[in-house]
């Protein structure tokens, strides 16, 4: 608890069998109340570790939900749990948890309801091991985004995140895809509510390290799907209906529209 607020962290899991518990054991227990592992069918032993070191709330699919899938049932969790500030810490190790203490005070303070982990403030990214053409899809798809909805953040697509129970319980996430353009879309979801979201640095913590998780199989595909999520006919789901291309522009202070 941190200020009175309850704080839960949230683990989308996919084989982090491996790095699971350095995750776990790097967490601030002196202010992290509850952690909640979703295990989405992983073919190792994540969930059976996930016990074994404590984690005190393990939910397994049975059916691989997605990225995006595991999200959901990650949030619904948490706010069954009475999350005041929910914190989303991959347990691959991409990331380090010590920086947990500082990203929910700046929630539990008031200041903002969200906070984005951006591994592009800084000169992190890429000394802490991030391929370069993850890189330069990253900031390729930043850029795009920024132009799109006219903000101007570093990065949409870290898995660092935090979020208060005021955004969880107004923005409509279960609306939103299964797959990792879900990341995308919430954050469309957030600006359209009239939230506000800050950006802390982090340290990518890539080198020497396989991609477990999340990250195998996104690459290519999570490009595609995200520049689809903001073409002409495509949707971004948001409170109260969905914001099209056209919206989109018109929030970015252009008159045009993209594509056909």
């Amino acid at each position: 608890m941190i200020r009175g607020k309850k704080v839960v962290v949230v683990m989308p899991a996919y084989n982090a069998e491996k790095t699971l518990k350095t995750t776990h054991d790097e967490l601030p227990f002196d202010i992290v109340d509850e952690v909640v592992l979703v295990d989405d069918k992983s073919s190792d032993k994540t969930s059976e570790l996930a016990k074994q070191i404590g984690i005190q709330h393990v939910i397994t699919h049975e059916h691989n939900l997605g990225y995006g899938g595991n999200q959901k049932s990650c949030y619904r969790k948490a706010l069954e749990l009475g999350a005041d500030i929910t914190i989303m810490v991959h347990p691959d190790y991409q990331y380090t948890p010590k920086l947990v203490p500082a990203i929910a005070d700046i929630i539990a303070s008031g200041l903002y309801d969200a906070v984005l982990a951006s591994r592009i403030l800084g000169k992190g990214a890429l000394r802490g091991g991030m391929p370069l053409y993850k890189y330069v899809a990253n900031r390729f798809l930043t850029l795009t985004q920024n132009i799109l909805i006219g903000q101007k953040l570093s990065e949409y697509h870290t898995g660092y995140r935090a979020f208060s129970k005021e955004i969880l319980e107004t923005i409509d996430f279960e609306a939103n895809s299964d797959d990792f353009v879900f990341d995308n879309q919430m954050i469309c979801q957030i600006f359209h509510a009239g939230f506000e979201i800050a950006e802390v640095f982090a340290m990518a913590l890539l080198r020497d390290k396989p991609f477990a998780s999340w990250a195998q199989d996104a690459d290519v595909q999570q490009v595609i799907d995200v520049l689809n999520s903001y073409h002409h006919k495509s949707t971004a789901p948001c409170e109260g209906g969905v914001i099209t291309i056209n919206t989109l522009m018109r929030g970015a202070g252009a008159d045009e529209t993209i594509g056909p």
